[in-house]
């Protein structure tokens, strides 16, 4: 064999085996990769949701963290801050909705996914939250207000906004 034909030779082997190995490497990289953006996504939306609950701290006299609301004879100054947390709330939830929720999941994702549905569950089973929830969806995503209108209905809780179309007509 010259040398000519084993170099022609060797350039086969790698168009054979090398290309497609090659490849197989990169489409790996790829995907280690997008889950490792993931991973940072969930962590920052991790840290917001800790941040969020800081607030939530700073604020006892809102007594947020019963399950069942706060007591109802909140001064109006009070019913501002209150109003101005959900608000925060529901922007986080609609940034994790945005950031992470998509149709099909694969099973690390799904898992990240359902612990911010569990807390958003958590915060619709509040009447204040509810009540408030109408006002603080006003010019957000619309398939993330859909999304958190049929949390609420799967939770078989009185919606003080009526249907979910109500919701949409009274927003436009």
């Amino acid at each position: 064999m010259t040398a000519l034909q084993i170099a022609e030779f060797s350039v086969y082997v790698v168009e054979a085996f090398g290309l497609p190995f090659a490849i197989f490497v990169f489409v790996m990289e790829q995907r280690k990769e997008r889950e490792n953006e993931q991973e940072e996504i969930f962590q920052r939306l991790s840290d917001e949701y800790r941040e969020f609950l800081t607030l939530v701290l700073e604020n006892a006299d809102l007594r947020l963290l019963r399950h069942h609301g706060a007591r109802q004879d909140l001064t109006e100054e009070q019913k501002e801050r209150r109003d101005a947390i959900f608000g925060v709330l529901v922007s986080l939830f609609e940034r994790a909705y945005l950031l992470v929720y998509e149709e099909k999941m694969a099973k690390q994702e799904w898992r990240r996914w359902k612990s911010w549905e569990d807390y958003m569950r958590e915060w619709i089973r509040r009447s204040d939250f509810r009540e408030a929830l109408p006002l603080l969806l006003e010019g957000g995503d619309e398939e993330f207000q859909r999304y958190i209108v049929a949390l609420a209905q799967a939770e078989q809780v009185p919606a003080p906004w009526g249907s979910v179309p109500d919701l949409f007509h009274q927003a436009a």
